[in-house]
């Protein structure tokens, strides 16, 4: 069997539908609000687990590069409610899971907004249990082929998030 014909071809394929449809999808002003929340945070938390979890840990190794302070809320002990007991109203969180909704995640995103923390979600629909508890949230729909969804789209969106958030820090620190 020729894999890459039938396999990796399939699998770039459906990267490629998943990009082209981002921009289409996030709107400027939406992006540039989240944009402004996040960047003013003193702490960042971000939420994630299941096949949401490479977003966040992307995330923190982005954010540790450009010098903000992050709090991965994961822990193999369970300790992710304690992780999250410092969080107030002036850090922000970054929650990202898509159906079927990690449970942990959503019950995480939850608390920091009962906290007061400001949420902002990648998420997958309108329905989803992070849209109704974020400040903002962004639809992303992932292309999926073998029965696995690309990430690509959600992974585009997360380093873009990164970057204008290093840059709207440089700009705040002027």
């Amino acid at each position: 069997m020729n894999f890459f014909n039938s396999i990796l071809s399939g699998v770039v394929a459906a990267a490629g539908t998943s990009i082209e449809s981002l921009s289409s999808t996030i709107r400027a002003e939406e992006f540039n609000e989240a944009v402004k929340i996040l960047a003013k945070a003193e702490t960042l938390y971000l939420v994630a687990q299941r096949r949401s979890f490479p977003i966040t840990t992307y995330l923190a190794y982005m954010f540790g590069k450009l010098k903000v302070k992050v709090q991965l809320v994961s822990s193999p002990f369970g300790v992710e409610v304690e992780q999250m007991a410092f969080a107030t109203k002036k850090d922000a969180a970054i929650a990202v899971s898509f159906a079927p909704y990690a449970s942990p995640t959503v019950a995480h995103a939850q608390l920091l907004e009962e906290a007061g923390v400001p949420i902002v979600s990648i998420t997958d629909s309108a329905f989803s249990p992070l849209a109704g508890i974020s400040k903002h949230w962004f639809e992303i729909a992932e292309s999926d082929f073998g029965g696995f969804r690309s990430l690509s789209a959600t992974m585009a969106l997360a380093t873009a998030l990164a970057i204008a958030i290093g840059e709207e820090r440089i700009v705040r620190r002027k």
